[in-house]
């Protein structure tokens, strides 16, 4: 068989082969370029119609966003009202032609209590015992209150009470002395009676057999002598007013705190009550501090700001003529009460208030009536109404020369109010 000859490329030949091959291939591959031809436009041209378009697109431009702006001041009045209201706490709702408000009563307690001290001083007498003996008789006597025993440094002391003196006993022929426990009280007050155990003898019995034969002995310091703080009748009076006083006002301001925001009451109609005042010191106690204590309540008549301002309105409605409007932000109320029954549940009050008034005009009307004109003509047009003292009238854009005609693009701002000077009326 006959052999067949191939050729053979060594392996570093046979890739740079397919190297070659890529290259012819992505040569023979056509490229595909995208290339937008504008067309020419002279320079000279351009600057023909530029202006052309800048008219065109400023005439766009006032069309759809050309609008007039105008400010208009009110001639204003404020004239004033008086009525006479009455504020029922059994009434449901407001009824304005019978003049009558809903109500509310609201009422809190209060208790207030303080330490004070005493003012008055006395000078308060030493006190003690004294043991009596009876040496002279075995006889029972009786001595008045008020015996008078004098100290052996001379100070002169009384028995407290009646006493009753027992007789001696004799035993073996001898006396035996018997003896009684005597309270006793200084003749005068000051430390200098606090004295320390002493001998006794009675003043009645001085030059007689009795004086040596009756004598006394106390064992324990005579105290309590000197001077100390007393109660005294305006000390209590004093701490009874100030807590009065205490009482009512904190009382008052726990009301003010329970009665919500959107309700209104008057000073003048408050009521407050003392409950209780009691101090368990009395006049002449003898006492450094003391305790006092005063229980009060207040009550108000209130009701809603809203029924009152409300009620105003109407009035003023009621009263003016038409085509006029109230300004509602300008309206003020005073308001005092004439007479209160809280038994009844009723107040009555007296009104004063006041609001501006002004002229009521029909924005449409306005607006058509403007629509198209020029700025003097607008002008001219505002400053020829009765009812207007001051106006303001801007166009946008600024190189506009009259009043769009649609009635969107026209903004009346009306009525412009606080800046202008009020004419009262009575």
């Amino acid at each position: 068989m006959p052999e067949k000859i191939l050729d053979i490329l060594p392996p570093e030949e046979k890739k740079k082969e397919e190297i070659v091959k890529k290259e012819v291939l992505k040569k023979e591959k056509p490229e595909f370029k995208f290339k937008i031809t504008l067309p020419k436009f002279p320079l000279k041209k351009g600057l023909v119609f530029l202006p052309l378009f800048v008219l065109l697109f400023l005439f766009i431009l006032s069309s759809y966003l050309a609008k007039a702006e105008i400010k208009i001041w009110p001639e204003v009045q404020t004239p004033n009202f008086r009525a006479k209201i009455t504020v029922d706490k059994e009434v449901e709702k407001p009824d304005f032609n019978a003049k009558l408000i809903p109500g509310k009563i609201f009422e809190v307690e209060k208790n207030v209590s303080g330490e004070f001290s005493s003012s008055g001083k006395i000078l308060k007498k030493a006190e003690g015992t004294i043991r009596l003996y009876n040496n002279f008789t075995t006889q029972d006597e009786n001595w008045l209150s008020g015996t008078r025993f004098v100290s052996s440094d001379g100070k002169l002391f009384k028995s407290k009470a009646k006493i009753l003196v027992p007789g001696a006993q004799v035993k073996n022929g001898k006396m035996v002395p018997a003896s009684v426990d005597v309270p006793v009280i200084a003749a005068e007050g000051g430390t200098d009676y606090n004295i320390s155990p002493s001998k006794f003898s009675i003043i009645a019995f001085r030059g007689t057999p009795r004086y040596t034969k009756y004598y006394g002995e106390s064992f324990e310091s005579m105290t309590g002598g000197g001077e100390v703080p007393q109660v005294k009748k305006e000390d209590l009076e004093n701490a009874q007013n100030f807590l009065i006083e205490k009482a009512k006002t904190e009382s008052k301001s726990a009301l003010k705190e329970i009665i919500p925001s959107e309700f209104l009451f008057s000073e003048d109609a408050l009521q407050t009550k003392i409950l209780d005042k009691f101090s368990s010191t009395k006049e002449g106690d003898e006492v450094e501090k003391f305790n006092f204590q005063v229980k009060a309540s207040s009550a108000t008549f209130a009701f809603l700001k809203a029924d009152l301002n409300n009620f105003a309105k109407d009035f003023i409605l009621s009263q003016i003529s038409e085509g006029k409007k109230l300004f509602e932000e300008s309206l003020r109320i005073e308001y005092s009460p004439e007479t209160a029954d809280y038994q009844e549940g009723k107040i009555s009050l007296s009104l004063d208030f006041s609001a501006k008034i002004y002229s009521e005009i029909d924005m449409d009307v306005f607006k058509k009536k403007l629509r198209g004109k020029s700025l003097t003509e607008t002008k001219t047009f505002l400053e020829n109404q009765p009812d207007i003292i001051r106006s303001e009238v801007n166009f946008f854009p600024f190189w506009i020369k009259n009043i769009p005609n649609n009635l969107e693009r026209i903004k009346i701002q009306y009525p412009l109010i606080d800046s202008l000077p009020e004419i009262e009326q009575d």
